[in-house]
């Protein structure tokens, strides 16, 4: 059965400052260095045939850090954008817990937590599995079909939206779905996409 390991990618620089980040390219932080590292590890001994990864630095650096620690060395890499976070828009760079104080704890908990309303000029989480999920059905298990095993390091919310699918969760369920930093989830599949079993990866 092919194999799926999904994993977000560690903290980085602005998931540390609270800040909301959507597609500005921040850093990892040395934590966030240290949980590719032991996603790596936890994930040595697993086969893969190709890995897909955003656009964005955090994403990559994840993934380059869990093949070095993973003994994946050339393995192919596809980067594509339709995997990058949710797009905050005008929220960007803003201070969660200020942004809080000035709109109100329930406008922005909409704003973060609602599937169909976006933050100003962004995305909501329906956005992002519009551009998210046609690439995976097209790429991603296109080499599932094909019995290929793939590794994806992405976002909260572009991972989000491809767990939404595998595990068939409605609008209430993958709000409430959290996707912890550098923590592989594998999925065995069926070449159809039938999912056979999950795993989170943890000590």
């Amino acid at each position: 059965m092919p194999t799926l390991a999904i994993v977000r990618h560690g903290q980085s620089l602005w998931n540390l400052e609270n800040r909301f980040t959507g597609w500005v390219d921040v850093p990892l932080t040395e934590k966030g260095r240290d949980e590719a590292r032991l996603a790596g590890e936890r994930l040595r001994g697993q086969h893969f045939d190709v890995a897909y990864t955003s656009s964005l630095i955090r994403a990559q650096d994840t993934l380059r850090i869990i093949i070095e620690h993973a003994g994946l060395e050339g393995l192919p890499v596809i980067r594509d954008e339709a995997l990058n976070e949710r797009h905050y828009g005008d929220l960007q760079g803003l201070n969660k817990a200020d942004t809080a104080a000035k709109y109100g704890d329930e406008q922005v908990k909409i704003w973060r937590r609602s599937f169909a309303t976006p933050p100003p000029n962004g995305e909501a989480l329906k956005d992002t599995a519009a551009r998210t999920l046609p690439f995976f059905d097209r790429a991603i298990m296109g080499d599932i079909r094909q019995g290929k095993d793939v590794l994806v390091v992405a976002h909260g919310n572009s991972n989000r939206s491809i767990v939404m699918q595998l595990d068939e969760l409605d609008e209430d369920g993958v709000l409430a779905l959290e996707l912890a930093t550098g923590i592989p989830l594998v999925y065995e599949l069926d070449e159809d996409g039938t999912v056979r079993s999950r795993q989170l990866l943890t000590d």
